[in-house]
């Protein structure tokens, strides 16, 4: 039995693993073999009638599937076994309401992915500073980037081990998940001041105590055509636009029907690549802000935004010169709003913050959104026209005339809302800490 004031917890830790071309076509195709097997094993369920012994019948086809076909037959016994727990469960989050039904797998649109269940298979041992040794099945010892200290040798009991793993590849190739169950002791609470944070394009984290949070790149680092290149150096975006034109060219002598030759397939994993890059220093970037914020503050206050009812497409509107025929009424200029929006990744960083701060012993409480950007946060007022430019807030209130950026403008409302009571959700709850738990608090009149 765990002591008192202890708390379990579970994390996920991704790092790199260094393979040869041979063993990279081993993952491959253990890789595509657990797709084929979740097609297959979709297939048959659809199949087959409802019956109290469809599961045992469900393990049994699989395991003749594994010893008939050759190809099903390089995937695990124990990945092919995860296999059907994973699309188990993803009928039973189907069956409560949370996801849709499964559906197959295409070949080029689902991550390629082998799930290791057991952690005892792995074996894992330090080398040295930066690298680790892990056991793959089939494919043997293979090095992995070591940027976690993890759970091995003679730390490893009940509570401090690794549950499993699991492979996962993209573009810049494969990569190895832990997944780490430690025991650790229950925070204490935070004792740090209270921000709100308003999450914005110009400014991707404003606080109402003016510590924005920005990407920190140089200006002329920062200048992309679109909002993914500005993670990308200079030398980069050359590359980069000199990959897509280079894809284009090729692409014109592709026939209609026809599949892509091997250059232009091999152009586009380049593109990949870049964009993977991009991706992985914009989470770094998350990762690292959201840790710094979640150690600063005790109590972090959010907007609770629809992203969804945000970046959701103008409706057409009848063109009355042309009958029959639509406007586009702005959707071009939405759509590039809506793409920076999105790259901004607002509900990944709540997410961050979320199991940060519960970690650090403080709190993450979201208030409405409604009128925090057009709302002055010196008088409480809401003047027309008074957001006069994206960047500028200036009161037109003849009594107050506040002027100040926009963005910590709407932070300071949001915690202001915080402050008179009008809360929608707060995490972990008040009396609940060092475990995620959620609160309702019915909202008060705001000045």
């Amino acid at each position: 039995m765990s002591e008192p004031g202890l708390v379990k917890r579970q994390f996920g830790h991704r790092s790199r693993l260094t393979l040869s071309p041979a063993e990279a076509r081993v993952l491959d195709d253990q890789a595509h073999a657990a797709r084929t097997l979740w097609n297959c094993l979709h297939s048959w369920w659809q199949m087959t009638p409802k019956s109290d012994t469809k599961l045992t019948a469900a393990d049994a086809a699989i395991r003749r599937g594994r010893k008939d076909l050759e190809y099903l037959g390089k995937l695990p016994a124990q990945a092919a076994q995860a296999v059907l727990k994973t699309y188990l469960r993803a009928w039973v989050n189907c069956w409560e309401g949370r996801t849709e039904e499964p559906t197959y797998k295409a070949r080029f649109r689902s991550a390629m992915s082998v799930d290791i269940p057991q952690g005892r298979d792995l074996n894992i041992v330090r080398v040295h500073r930066r690298w680790g040794m892990v056991n793959i099945p089939k494919v043997g010892r293979v090095r992995f980037r070591w940027t976690k200290d993890l759970p091995v040798g003679k730390r490893v009991n009940k509570d401090n081990r690794i549950t499993g793993a699991r492979l996962v590849k993209d573009p810049l190739g494969w990569h190895i998940a832990f997944r780490v169950q430690t025991l650790g002791r229950e925070p204490q609470p935070h004792q740090g001041p209270e921000v709100g944070i308003d999450a914005g394009v110009n400014i991707p984290l404003a606080l109402s105590d003016e510590n924005h949070q920005d990407h920190g790149r140089p200006p002329h680092l920062a200048e992309g055509k679109s909002d993914r290149d500005k993670w990308l150096s200079p030398k980069e975006k050359v590359k980069l636009l000199t990959l897509e034109q280079q894809a284009a060219h090729q692409k014109s002598f592709r026939k209609r029907g026809e599949k892509a030759s091997k250059r232009l397939r091999h152009t586009y994993d380049q593109i990949k690549q870049l964009r993977a890059k991009a991706t992985r220093r914009a989470l770094d970037w998350q990762h690292q802000t959201t840790t710094s914020l979640a150690r600063t503050y005790g109590v972090l206050v959010v907007e609770q935004l629809n992203i969804l009812g945000m970046t959701k497409a103008p409706a057409p509107k009848p063109d009355p010169d042309n009958a029959g025929a639509f406007l586009r009424n702005g959707a071009n200029a939405k759509a590039g709003s809506n793409r920076a929006v999105a790259q901004e990744a607002w509900s990944r960083t709540v997410t961050m913050l979320t199991y940060k701060a519960a970690r650090c012993g403080g709190r993450l409480v979201k208030v409405p959104a409604p009128y925090t950007s057009q709302r002055c946060s010196a008088c409480g007022f809401i003047t027309e026209g008074s957001r006069e430019t994206q960047e500028l807030f200036a009161c037109k209130n003849p009594d107050c005339g506040w002027t100040g950026n926009a963005d910590w403008n709407a932070a300071r409302n949001i915690l202001h809302l915080y402050r008179i009571g009008h809360v929608i959700v707060e995490v972990p709850a008040a009396g609940r800490r060092g475990r995620r738990a959620g609160k309702t608090v019915k909202p008060v009149a705001t000045r």
